[in-house]
């Protein structure tokens, strides 16, 4: 299994393709959830990656700070379902704040977390935000990761 983290003009046209299928795939179809999942935060996003075999079976994007008083976010984790039960989940999310750690060390880490994830991203140091609300029809919850938790993962 290897893992890459790309930035969007990075990314060649097959690598870009299967990220999109992988995300429409599971976030779109599966999910019976019609949105705009290709958006503007694709092209300035970290991408990350991982593949067995050459086939892409999970992926994470990093949204950067769009100012000094912003958080880095984490969104679209998705692995594909012919690979779960195998933890991916989990190393998708330590790749990726381990990533937001050496690029953004002083900055609290976001996530908007589908509701019944919750327990998963706690594992990680997220905590609540607020209250759960509905985002393209399937209930989510905002997440913090604060920079002060920074040096546990």
């Amino acid at each position: 299994m290897k893992h890459w983290f790309k930035y969007f003009n990075e990314l060649t046209v097959n690598e870009l393709y299967n990220i999109y299928h992988l995300r429409c795939l599971v976030f779109v179809v599966e999910q019976n959830c019609p949105y705009q999942e290709v958006d503007e935060y694709d092209l300035t996003a970290i991408h990350l990656s991982i593949f067995q075999h050459n086939q892409q079976i999970g992926y994470a994007r990093i949204i950067p700070p769009k100012n000094t008083h912003a958080d880095v976010k984490i969104g679209r984790v998705v692995v594909h379902p012919d690979f779960r039960g195998k933890e991916l989940g989990k190393l998708l999310m330590k790749l990726a704040i381990e990533k937001c750690l050496a690029d953004y060390p002083e900055k609290d880490i976001k996530i908007s977390a589908q509701s019944h994830l919750k327990q998963f991203y706690q594992e990680f140091g997220f905590k609540t935000e607020g209250e759960e609300y509905l985002e393209d029809n399937i209930p989510h919850i905002a997440m913090k990761r604060s920079f002060s938790l920074h040096q546990t993962i």
